[in-house]
């Protein structure tokens, strides 16, 4: 096997693998992307309800202090397909509606003693005081949060969430995820402690279509329903993808997948401990119900449900942030529930999951009638959260790989930020500097 037609072969065409794939065609390099799924996104991928009517199939949306998802959508000529919405948030607490979008609403917040808000608001303070986050890495989110707002605060406030959030992890999630969060959300607001958030016009399913023709453009290749079911090795180096449509060679190699996807690609051409390191990250899986409806729940976008007994983590009504108009004058709402996939809920079928979920949906909104419900469609992603553990960045497998040529770029590397679009595209870019530089120091050699 002497022909080498592709620099880069990349497995995946979520967010990483696109941006990746389009900064090395722009560069020159003749690239090869394989998705196994029939569209790219990943994660953000769209969908179609029975009219050609086009959503995600989960929710996004992202912060304007966001830097990479902005200054790609730029440089793909699509600046004025970026619109900036305020933010109303709430949370649903002991039977009851609250808003939570500013100060003010936080005072307002009687589920709490007076004093417990005013905890709660000085949060940010103690939470910006930590400058370095492996301090925390060895503590989970309630042994380093109740300390600092009370056993109150946090009964009431975060450790439904947390719960709804990691399910049988809850207690395991190490205190740098949460105060990752903290930071990042609380250098959003604008001067009255409001909150604007950044949509691409369309979803982000026709970005990550975008990208497509633009890598596509420069000359590269993107290939749909294409898995890949494993590799051909020679000494430490990989030769080829092995896929239905036959195998892929390249010269270089980058994996985004989950990691058990790609432990599986591997299974067979590495060690052992190499695989045991790929398996040792959890993940929880992610079942999102959309909603078509022909009215609106409430007038908030992100509703917190911190309501013990409720199934789902939040209520994203995303018409009360792109408005109706932009979906044929229907309101979409989006119930996320995240659980291991060994729970009985992850097996049920679209319409058991609707029945369930919209009988917990009716406490909430009593005045909800079946009718209301144009169409709904559910989704299931099985590694839709990394679990990240206490000592998280001491066993989360890095970028490089047994083989010389293959280097791997996942969401659960973008530690300690969450996963989010804005940083799979900044991973992209590192790796692929990263694997360009090989490259030419391998050219030099």
């Amino acid at each position: 096997m002497t022909s080498q037609p592709y620099d880069v072969a990349i497995v995946g065409a979520g967010f990483t693998g696109l941006a990746a794939a389009y900064d090395m065609a722009k560069k020159g390099l003749k690239v090869r992307v394989v998705e196994a799924d029939v569209d790219a996104g990943g994660l953000a991928g769209t969908f179609e309800f029975s009219d050609g009517m086009r959503i995600e199939k989960f929710y996004h949306h992202w912060f304007n202090n966001d830097l990479y998802v902005p200054k790609l959508v730029r440089e793909l000529g699509h600046e004025d397909d970026i619109v900036v919405h305020p933010s109303r948030n709430g949370m649903y607490f002991n039977g009851r509606h609250w808003r939570l979008t500013t100060p003010l609403d936080l005072l307002r917040f009687t589920a709490l003693p007076f004093w417990d808000r005013i905890r709660l608001g000085l949060m940010v303070f103690r939470v910006r005081g930590v400058k370095d986050w492996k301090q925390i890495e060895n503590l989970s989110v309630r042994e380093w949060l109740e300390p600092i707002v009370g056993p109150n605060v946090y009964r009431v406030v975060w450790e439904p969430l947390i719960k709804s959030k990691f399910s049988v992890h809850a207690e395991d999630i190490n205190a740098v995820w949460f105060w990752k969060k903290l930071v990042l959300r609380g250098s959003t607001r604008d001067k009255t402690g409001g909150e604007e958030l950044a949509y691409f016009r369309g979803g982000f399913g026709r970005l990550a279509e975008i990208m497509v023709d633009a890598i596509r453009a420069k000359g590269g290749e993107v290939s749909f329903s294409t898995p890949v079911t494993g590799i051909r090795t020679e000494g430490r180096r990989i030769i080829a993808l092995e896929t239905a449509e036959g195998p892929v060679e390249a010269r270089q190699f980058l994996f985004t997948p989950a990691f058990p996807i790609i432990a599986d690609i591997f299974e067979g051409k590495v060690e052992a401990d190499y695989l045991a390191s790929l398996r040792r990250v959890r993940y929880l899986g992610n079942m999102c119900l959309v909603l078509r409806l022909n009215r609106s729940l409430s007038d908030t976008y992100w509703l917190n449900v911190n309501d013990p007994g409720f199934p789902f983590v939040g209520v994203i009504e995303h018409t009360n942030f792109d408005p109706p108009e932009n979906y044929k004058g229907s309101h979409i709402a989006f119930l996320s529930k995240y659980l291991s996939v060994d729970d009985p809920v992850w097996n049920y079928s679209e319409d058991e999951y609707a029945d369930f979920a919209l009988e917990h949906l009716k406490r909430m909104f009593p005045d909800l009638d079946r009718s209301w419900i144009k169409e709904y469609r559910m989704w299931r992603s099985p590694y839709a959260q990394p679990v990240t553990e206490r000592g998280y960045s001491q066993y989360v497998p890095g970028r490089a790989t047994p083989f010389d040529n293959a280097f791997i770029s996942t969401m659960a590397q973008v530690y300690p930020e969450d996963r989010g679009t804005n940083y799979a595209i900044r991973e992209a870019l590192e790796v692929s500097e990263e694997m360009q530089a090989k490259m030419a120091a391998r050219a030099d050699g």
